[in-house]
């Protein structure tokens, strides 16, 4: 099957934004010119007033299955990502059972072909038993290390073994860098203090700095692949802007750009998320550090829980936010405020997270890559209302901001799975691949 674009304002991989025609036969992107070959049985979608741009790359998400299905699953996690103009996403390893063998990450693989209606992959997560096979495991977008900020198996904070993971093999090492021990002394300190505001403080910006500095310490020394996961402090950014070696990536997510410690006030315990919402001056810094280089990168960390599970007091009420929905518009509201551009936008949200990953093919519209598209409305502006929303959880902590650059049409390998609100859901994704 073949589809003809026209008439659509499109970002070129220079990063201009023209108007041009895209050609996709099958899976793929064949031509792209101010005139495209059209025949008869080609579908021609004219895209008058809208913007086509490479398909979101969400490089950090937590969809929930198996093992958490009633907060989120495959599935709804991925009718989600379509709607959000997310068209491949890596999935991190804390479900239950936890994604820490070649058998548990098969068993993701199977439910993710049967179910994801976007491209999908996987990390290995790492914990003190199984350095054995973090190496081997495959496919896998790299290796997760919670360096803090996690309790169980998966929490890996003692330097002599993170040495040893970095040591050993070549795979990229994707850290949450928060410092456990600082934490679980400062956690002691605040006791007894239910308003969920003090978890900015319990969890502060020395925590997140010190985990940054011995990862990145240990990447050095080994000069191994490092990405730094939702980057949320201004002191990190100074930290990496004289310390971060060309072989290291960071992220940073839309919460961390656009929320503050101030939310806690308005929206209570759906502003609670690890690493915790900053300061002005932090929003600042990271967007200083987003636009010179320092960070390479947009994520969501998407990692829903229910509302009734919100509703605890703290410290019983769950860290973690939805965020496939609402991560393009997001970022797009804030090109057209003047804050970004267009093309920035693109190579922070597909470009870059594929190069790091290493993608074949993925986020650009160029012929010969896959065709993972989204056509996306920079006119009209619309709220984030919490019954549009098509995450299972029901709610996101940007409700009634009002929004432009939503999705009209998302194409996944060629196949249209989302256009003008409705999911199509017999559309199913593949599985990524990775050079190493």
């Amino acid at each position: 099957m073949a589809i003809a674009i026209q008439n659509a304002v499109i970002c070129s991989p220079e990063g201009e934004l023209r108007q041009q025609e895209v050609r996709l036969e099958g899976d793929r992107i064949v031509e792209v010119a101010d005139r495209v070959t059209v025949t008869a049985e080609d579908t021609v979608i004219d895209a008058t007033g809208l913007t086509l741009l490479p398909g979101v790359i969400d490089p950090q998400v937590h969809f929930r299955e198996p093992g958490l299905e009633h907060k989120e699953d495959l599935f709804t996690a991925s009718c989600a990502c379509a709607k959000g103009g997310v068209t491949s996403f890596l999935e991190m390893p804390n479900t239950r059972p936890l994604t820490i063998d070649q058998t548990s990450l098969d068993d993701k693989l199977a439910r993710a072909a049967a179910k994801s209606v976007v491209n999908y992959g996987f990390f290995i997560g790492a914990t003190k038993d199984n350095l054995a096979v973090l190496n081997s495991v495959k496919p896998v977008c790299g290796i997760k290390i919670f360096m803090g900020s996690m309790h169980g198996p998966l929490l890996v904070d003692e330097e002599p073994i993170l040495d040893r993971i970095f040591s050993e093999g070549d795979r990229l090492i994707a850290v949450h860098a928060e410092d456990q021990g600082r934490i679980q002394a400062r956690r002691q300190e605040f006791a007894g203090i239910t308003d969920v505001a003090v978890h900015s403080q319990i969890q502060d910006d020395i925590a997140a700095l010190n985990a940054t500095q011995l990862a990145v310490k240990l990447s050095r020394k080994y000069q191994r692949r490092l990405h730094i996961l939702h980057l949320s402090t201004g002191i990190e950014v100074d930290f990496l802007r004289e310390n971060k070696p060309p072989w290291v990536t960071t992220e940073v997510t839309p919460q961390h750009l656009l929320l503050t410690t101030a939310a806690y006030e308005t929206i209570g315990s759906l502003a609670q998320m690890n690493p915790p919402l900053r300061t002005e001056l932090d929003n600042q810094k990271l967007w200083q550090g987003l636009l010179d280089g320092v960070i390479d990168f947009i994520a969501t960390d998407h990692a829903p829980h229910t509302l009734t599970e919100k509703a605890q007091p703290y410290p019983q009420s769950p860290s973690g936010m939805p965020g496939v929905e609402t991560s393009l518009p997001l970022m797009l509201t804030q090109a057209m405020a003047g804050r970004c551009s267009v093309p920035q936008v693109v190579r922070w949200m597909a470009t870059a997270p594929a190069a790091a990953y290493r993608i074949p093919r993925k986020g650009q519209i160029v012929p010969g890559y896959d065709a993972d598209l989204v056509l996306v409305d920079l006119q009209t502006y619309r709220p984030v209302l919490r019954e549009e929303l098509l995450t299972k959880c029901g709610w996101s902590p940007f409700e009634g901001w009002s929004l432009t650059g939503w999705p009209v049409v998302t194409f996944v390998n060629g196949e249209i799975v989302f256009r003008q609100g409705k999911v199509n859901t017999a559309v199913r994704g593949r599985a990524l691949t990775f050079g190493q």
